[in-house]
């Protein structure tokens, strides 16, 4: 419906009767090249497209990324998809609905039509908005759906959906309420810059050019996408295999050290490849989106970490024991090789059980396991010594210039739309407070934490979102909380597990919300988007999209036989859920035993501790080099918190995953990007987003009409990747199952 009068501008002046007493561009050169300084402000928004598709792709992009993040290679459906798929129904709906007008009871003399004009960008620019809520702001499902996920299938504990419920609601939606009272520091001033932002601007421009060719976007998107349709039957169903091609397993079946190496799920992955988009897009996200230079930093960071320092590690020093553990698992384990036995040392009170831990003795990480934990140490500690030493001072003189209270084009022209009135933020923050200390006192026993524990949680997210913001939205990198507040929970309140997740989600996922909230206010700030429109949107979104996230993990958990189980799954099961095994073993090292029985004085990792100032000295020792050596550019092309974050997401990401995610973005990103630049900007993001809908679209059809009927078949292609002795340990007289003995 068209309530165009909802959002009319508070004053009629033309845009050129303006105040100019600023000059009509962006002080920042990448705003002035890609955002327009026009505006129509009679443009519909509140229009019954908005509202029908935003909803349907909030919920579709909901159900598709919590449906898939419990399998093996989780397909993560961003926003993008919905922006290329949605124009072209958009402005067939303009075509087909009826413009006749009519009144609705309640509203007096206002009149509404299903149908108000031509299908705009502003439409545009809401549906994606709420889109991106369904996609978790490009991160998928609900954080706190995790701690759900442990809670009933690894630990086998039971917590009320309404309990889940109100977690997952709050901590979505409390860093909102400080996040809408920052934005006149970190959204209004021009220095604050967002360049993420600029991304999606440039891509609804083009969308909206007009599109005379024979080879339309739309008509290119249907092709992609019903080709990756027909496709994923074979890696999807008939042929799995196909999703890891380790043939150097293979060529030599019997050899351990061989599928060490050649494995690209349990292994080093040399040679591993994948015929399969959702393996290729997994954990790092479409690889044609991601820029060449991005890449290369993985690449870079991941050839340092995967093929030298673990082999290093593994053969070389043979550290903490390495020869006894597989190469690469997210597996706990116990001083014999064998899995850990969690549920032992958890006693009635879902608390440690010490008699119990100190019978089955310390717990053990796999070389790879280890190594990751030290260099994320480190990985946080850089970015924040990186981003001082090489962009301190253009932070500060762009704070400083936000300050002095000069508005450029794009700030006056949003003044013309009615502001949001601070005490909706304030309401907003109220309410999620109060609702999460009910969670807390009066539903303790379901997730541990007592009041005082949010309001700590809440405090650090709320110090850290303003800094945060301000790096973001200047140099694009964002420091994560996530290992700040589980190591201080757990040396705090240790031996409660579920108490340590939920501190982390809410003092990390809650500033984490913000930065979000506050960037996707500065899309709407360049496209023009009326802010009250863009703060219902969000909230309506969030709000949908988490209870959406809840209620397909409560269906999932509560149907699929041993789902997360990888030891108890059949071979070819997709339910083997490899990011919340990574939560789950986060919530034993970090909140079950504590970080003082593994990285202190009382554990065997405490050496790992010094990477924290490894990741300190690291950028500085790199400014060094650049300033002995200034003609030396490469230099400040060292960027050691990509490098260092680059594995990041290993485990539960593995080598297959990185070595078709680095081939396919070289590929498009810079052979296709620089010998056929004009396919490329025609056609690379709606490839992508095709591939994306495609897959999804088959993945669902594959399990309601198969899976759910336990309808398989069984051949040597679909008993995975046949690489089942990459597992194994290499020390003398170490027993485990189906694997031999030294």
């Amino acid at each position: 419906m068209d309530f165009r009068d909802a959002e009319a501008p508070p004053s009629k002046r033309k845009d050129h009767e303006l105040d100019d007493e600023n000059d009509d561009v962006s002080p920042i050169e990448e705003v002035r090249l890609t955002v327009s300084n026009e505006d129509d402000p009679t443009l519909p928004v509140y229009t019954f497209r908005m509202w029908s598709l935003g909803v349907i792709s909030c919920v579709l992009l909901s159900f598709l990324n919590t449906f898939f993040a419990y399998r093996t290679e989780p397909l993560l459906v961003t926003m993008i998809s919905v922006q290329v798929a949605t124009l072209p129904i958009g402005r067939f709906m303009a075509r087909l609905l009826p413009e006749k007008k009519f009144r609705v009871p309640g509203f007096g003399e206002k009149e509404f039509s299903l149908n108000p004009g031509p299908f705009n960008v502003k439409e545009h620019v809401l549906i994606s908005i709420f889109a991106n809520a369904g996609a978790g702001f490009g991160s998928g499902a609900a954080y706190a759906i995790s701690i759900v996920d442990i809670i009933k299938a690894f630990y086998r504990r039971n917590i009320s959906f309404l309990a889940a419920w109100i977690l997952v609601i709050t901590t979505q939606v409390l860093g909102y309420g400080w996040a809408g009272i920052l934005r006149r520091f970190v959204v209004d001033p021009a220095e604050m810059w967002w360049p993420s932002s600029l991304v999606q601007v440039s891509l609804f421009r083009a969308l909206h050019e007009k599109d005379n060719n024979r080879m339309s976007r739309g008509k290119f998107f249907l092709i992609v996408l019903v080709c990756s349709f027909s496709w994923y039957i074979f890696p999807g169903y008939l042929f799995p295999t196909l999703t890891t091609v380790s043939w150097v397993c293979w060529a030599f079946p019997s050899s351990i050290t061989a599928h060490q190496l050649g494995s690209g799920m349990k292994g080093l992955g040399l040679g591993a490849f994948a015929l399969d988009w959702s393996v290729i897009a997994s954990y790092l996200g479409s690889p044609l989106i991601t820029p060449f230079f991005a890449i290369v930093n993985v690449f870079v960071g991941y050839i340092i970490v995967m093929y030298v320092l673990t082999p290093i590690a593994y053969w070389g020093f043979n550290l903490y024991d390495a020869k006894t553990f597989p190469i690469f698992s997210s597996h706990l384990f116990n001083s014999k090789g064998q899995i850990y036995n969690i549920s032992a040392i958890v006693n009635e009170n879902f608390e440690l059980d010490i008699p119990m831990y100190e019978r089955q003795g310390p717990m053990h990480l796999s070389t790879f396991f280890a190594v990751t934990y030290g260099i994320g140490f480190a990985a946080i500690v850089s970015t924040l010594t990186h981003v001082a030493l090489f962009n301190g001072r253009e932070i500060y003189e762009q704070i400083r210039a936000s300050t002095r209270g000069k508005q450029d084009i794009h700030t006056r022209l949003m003044k013309k739309y009615k502001d949001i009135p601070n005490w909706w933020f304030y309401l907003m923050l109220v309410g999620s407070l109060i609702l999460s200390l009910v969670l807390c006192i009066f539903m303790k026993d379901e997730v541990q934490m007592p009041w005082w524990g949010l309001l700590f949680a809440a405090a650090l997210a709320l110090i850290f979102t303003l800094p945060i913001s301000i790096i973001t939205a200047t140099t694009n990198q964002t420091p994560g909380l996530n290992i700040i507040t589980e190591y201080i929970m757990g040396v705090i309140y240790p031996g409660r597990p579920i108490a340590n997740v939920c501190f982390k989600t809410y003092g990390y996922i809650s500033m984490s919300q913000a930065v979000s909230f506050l960037s996707d206010f500065k899309l709407g700030h360049y496209m023009k988007i009326p802010t009250r429109t863009m703060f219902v949107v969000q909230f309506i979104g969030t709000i949908i999209a988490g209870t959406v996230n809840l209620g397909v993990a409560w269906w999932l958990l509560t149907t699929v036989e041993n789902i997360c189980q990888d030891q108890l799954l059949p071979p070819n099961s997709p339910w083997t859920c490899p990011g919340d095994r990574v939560f789950y073993d986060a919530s034993v090292i970090w909140g079950l035993i504590g970080p003082k029985r593994i990285f202190g004085r009382m554990g065997i990792y405490s050496a790992l501790n010094w990477f924290f100032l490894l990741g300190t000295l690291g950028p500085f020792m790199v400014w060094l080099l650049h300033k002995a050596f200034p003609k030396h550019k490469w230099i400040t092309l060292i960027n050691l918190p990509v490098l260092l974050g680059a594995t990041a997401q290993m485990p539960p990401a593995t080598t297959v995953n990185f070595n078709c995610w680095i081939v396919v973005g070289t590929i498009f990103n810079y052979f296709i990007f620089k010998y056929r630049k004009g396919w490329w900007q025609r056609y690379n993001y709606v490839v992508s987003a095709a591939l994306d809908a495609g897959l999804a679209f088959m993945g669902v059809l594959l399990y309601f009409t198969l899976t759910m009927e336990n309808r398989s078949i069984n051949w040597w292609g679909s008993a995975g990747e046949h690489c089942d002795l990459a597992s194994c340990p290499t020390t003398k007289g170490v027993v485990v199952e189906g694997c031999p003995v030294y």
